[in-house]
Parts: structure tokens; sequence; C-alpha cells
């Protein structure tokens, strides 16, 4: 039995942090290549589909039909990227059947250039949703101040949300209500809640790079100890605070389900750390971690795990802020921080993908 097969007893989903034509249509068998190493989903991001979209020829016999049809970048862009994500949720869907809902999705994300436009970012929403036309995708919406209201009016409407770029414990908060608002509006509007799913994904090891920088720089033995530990600290918190706030399902209208946390930025940046840490140290009922492949392929080279590392953990989570604090890391700074360039760095990747489609389209006229 692969180790993600053991970290799914344990309730920790697997999804593949990927997603390209060439591993759609390169493996020999991309339906086996799933069930082999027990991947139940697969997240995108403009990152993403910048790398798999500018590298290669790929996509080559499309951008010429879109070249024929004198289409935009912009256009190009998604028309390229809905065409993957269609082909990975069709692959996926007996895992979507299978699980009631719970796996087999597969996310796309809205333009993160609307990261801080409410009525662009719902209203692109639901045009991905309808453009994609499969019930396990998953419509990825910025947990921003001025996107949190259109995470509500999407899942209002029967959208699945994947609601990213979560940084604190405080931002979580919100979108737990911004959830539970947008399924209570849904069952006003009669709407089947069971169909209705969505997934928090918390940013792991980018809290541990900016954590780690500003600890170095304070130098001192007690500082340098707590190298590491603010990303899984910073999820284990979420994780009590997902336990408190889904404990109670008479809270929640009948047949709804809950908003799972995903654990995201799981690819560990520091060579110093185990390159398994944030799946082993991050296993729980209820729970989805999304990795890169180079992560599963190590995960799966593994031979034991802890069992369970979320549920009573959050004494010790306490403890490692408690001891940032003391060494003087400003935790609500390096929040500030990691949300806004979260956000800078999918428009960046955004527009160079525009660039680079631009540049192809251009090529044979």
């Amino acid at each position: 039995m692969v180790a993600t097969n053991r970290i799914y007893d344990i309730g920790t989903s697997v999804w593949l942090d990927d997603l390209s034509r060439d591993l759609l249509h390169g493996t020999e068998n991309f339906d086996l290549f799933l069930l082999e190493r027990n991947i139940l989903g697969i997240t995108t991001n403009p990152a993403i589909f910048s790398a798999a979209i500018s590298a290669g020829g790929d996509y080559d016999r499309q951008l010429e039909e879109l070249r024929e049809e004198n289409v935009t970048a912009e256009e190009a862009v998604y028309r390229m990227s809905i065409r993957d994500v269609q082909e990975a949720c069709d692959v996926l869907a007996g895992v979507y059947q299978d699980t009631h809902g719970r796996d087999g999705r597969v996310s796309i994300e809205v333009d993160p250039r609307y990261a801080h436009d409410e009525e662009k970012t719902i209203n692109q929403a639901r045009e991905l949703w309808k453009q994609v036309a499969r019930p396990n995708a998953m419509i990825k919406i910025p947990a921003t101040d001025e996107s949190l209201p259109a995470i509500t009016t999407a899942l209002s409407e029967g959208i699945s949300v994947n609601v990213t770029l979560i940084f604190s414990v405080e931002r979580y908060k919100q979108v737990i209500d911004a959830y539970k608002k947008g399924l209570k509006l849904a069952a006003q509007q009669g709407r089947d809640l069971e169909e209705i799913h969505s997934v928090a994904s918390f940013f792991v090891s980018r809290m541990d790079v900016e954590v780690d920088k500003r600890l170095e720089t304070i130098g001192t033995p007690e500082a340098l100890a707590l190298r590491g530990k603010a990303g899984i600290a910073n999820a284990r918190l979420a994780y009590h605070l997902f336990l408190d706030s889904f404990n109670d399902v008479d809270e929640l209208p009948p047949r709804a389900n809950k908003q799972r946390p995903l654990w995201a930025s799981t690819g560990v940046k520091n060579p110093e750390y185990p390159q398994n840490m944030y799946v082993v140290e991050l296993a729980g009922p209820d729970t989805v971690n999304t990795m890169p492949m180079d992560t599963i392929n190590v995960v799966n080279e593994m031979d034991q795990l802890k069992g369970d590392t979320l549920t009573y953990a959050d004494e010790k989570a306490r403890e490692v802020f408690a001891g940032l604090e003391k060494v003087g890391i400003d935790l609500d700074d390096v929040v500030a921080v990691l949300e806004r360039e979260g956000v800078e760095k999918f428009v960046t990747a955004w527009q160079e993908l525009l660039d680079s489609t631009e540049e192809k389209l251009n090529a044979a006229k």
C-alpha cells in the first residue's frame, strides 16, 4: 500500500497541485497514473498554467485554431485552461461519484487581477462554472476582503468554491462565515446543498519562508530554534477552528457539507527540512493536502506515518506562536505581507502567461 493510501485512511485526501496538456496526454494512462498514487483531485493556479502553456508545444494545435478565430490572448488562455480542466474532471468523474462529491475535484482560478473587485470576481466565477460545465469543478476565489462576499454569492448559486490564499486563522474565521452564509442563502433558494462543496486553502510553506527570514535576522538561539515551525503551527490552529466551527452539524442546514481545510503550498522550500514534513505533520480527518508531484513521490517512498497529527496538536501550536511573539515576530505583519505577495505573484504569473500567449498567437500572422 502506498503512503497516500495510508494518509487517506487517517482522513486526508491527496490532490495533485499540477495540470498540463502533457500530463493529460503524455502520460500513457492518466487514469492509472492517478489511481496508482491515490491522487483524488487536482488543483491549478495561474503559475501552474503559465508554466504549462508557455513551455513546449503541447498547446500548439489549439493555439493554431484560436489564431484562426482571431481571439484575444486572454480568451485563448481560458479556452486552453478550460479544456484541460474539463478533461481532468472527466478522468476524475468516477472518484467524484464514489466519494459523493468530496473528492474527484479539479480547481480553476478566477483572474487574479480581480482579487480586489467583488463584482468582477463573481461574474467570472459564474462564467467559469458555466464554461467548464462539470459538476466536479471547483472555482478558486481568493480570500481577500473584497472577494469574501463573492464567495458567499457563488456558493448561494450552487457553485463549488476553493477559497484560496488563506494565511491566518483570523481570515479563516471570515471564510467560514462566508461559507455558512452562502449555504443558508442556497437553502433558502431551494438548492440541493449536498451538491455544494468547498475547501479552504491554507498556504503553509510560504508562512515558513517569511517567518524564517525574520527569525534569521533576529539571530538569537531562541529565534533560530523556531525556524520551520510557524507554517505547521498556523495550519494546526486553523484545523482546531475547523473542529470548533463544524463540530455541531445542527448549525448547518440539512444535507450541507463541511468546508474542509486544504493544505496548499506543501512543497518544502528549505532543503534542510524533511521534504514530507507538511504532509506527515498535517494529517487528520476531513482534510485535503494538495502537493506537487515531487512531494507525492517523496511521500510514497515513506515506510511509516505518525497517524493523526492534527486533532490534538493545537496546544503545541499555541506554544509555537507564543514563542514567535516573544522573540519579536509581528505575525499580523507577516500575514499582511503574505496576502499582498500572494496576489501579486499570481498576477505576475498571469501577465507572463498572457504575454507568452500573445507572442504565440502573433507568431504566424
